[in-house]
């Protein structure tokens, strides 16, 4: 065997090696939990309360809730691939004492939650967590359900499958698979990638108000990719562009308002 066939040889080995790691590991790329259970009162959240919830395959998912006040939506609200309920305490305070109800619910393996997350689990807890709401009082128009970069992805999911009042999308992809394909644009991920999360095919078809939000400076999601689900999206719906936003400081640059004025406003 020659030289250069060997070296070709051991490239290829080289290559199906990382594409099986890549495989095999994908999850571990896609999900970074924090396992680190807080409870609000100890980030001075007095007006949250935690409630862990029994999953029927025997998982538990730990949830932070607060009231909305008279006449006021609630926001179902999913955090991204690296979040936590701590991790967004502010956010929601300042949502909350603007009036909306919020309901949070972290990731399986997160906030003190047990199991692995999953496009698959994710998707099913929400539906519970959305009938949870529902159950207690929340009527549909009511709920505002709000995505944040992967939680983009759980709750363009939940949204077209159920009656909400409102959509907002923050820093959202098109779809998992297309921006790993631009990650890794030497490894033919596309068939591979088993939480695929296919926003911009998703958001056609629902019919709700819809609010996308994108920092122009966002390094993880490119904005074009925001900007591509909002085009795919049927009206009423809103675009706004933060011209010095990244992926995770949109409420340093004013979409505090901006949701507020879309939970209020809504068609």
């Amino acid at each position: 065997m020659s030289f250069v066939i060997k070296v070709l040889v051991f490239v290829a080995i080289i290559y199906v090696v990382a594409m099986l790691a890549l495989y095999f590991g994908q999850r571990k790329l896609i999900y970074h939990p924090d396992p680190t259970h807080t409870l609000p009162d100890t980030l001075g959240l007095a007006q949250f309360r935690e409630e862990i919830l029994d999953t029927p395959d025997g998982e538990k998912i730990v949830t932070w809730q607060a009231a909305p006040q008279p006449g006021q939506s609630t926001l179902l609200y999913f955090h991204g691939n690296a979040g936590t309920l701590s991790g967004r305490g502010g956010r929601l305070q300042a949502l909350n004492d603007a009036g909306l109800g919020i309901m949070i619910m972290s990731y399986r393996g997160y906030s003190g939650g047990t199991g692995s997350p999953s496009a698959d689990a994710n998707a099913r807890d929400a539906r519970q967590v959305y009938d949870l709401l529902r159950d207690r009082g929340t009527a549909p128009e009511e709920i505002i359900v709000y995505g944040e970069s992967i939680g983009a992805g759980v709750a363009t999911q939940l949204a077209q499958s159920v009656a909400i009042g409102g959509l907002v999308l923050d820093s959202p992809f098109t779809s998992l698979v297309d921006r790993a394909a631009e990650l890794y644009p030497y490894f033919p991920v596309r068939p591979f990638i088993t939480d695929r999360y296919p926003v911009a095919e998703q958001i056609a078809r629902i019919n709700a108000p819809l609010l996308v939000l994108h920092g122009a400076l966002d390094q993880v999601i490119p904005s074009r990719m925001g900007e591509a689900v909002f085009a795919a999206a049927a009206e009423p719906k809103m675009l706004k562009i933060f011209p010095q936003g990244n992926h995770v400081d949109l409420y340093n640059h004013g979409a505090l308002d901006v949701v507020l004025s879309f939970a209020r406003n809504r068609p």
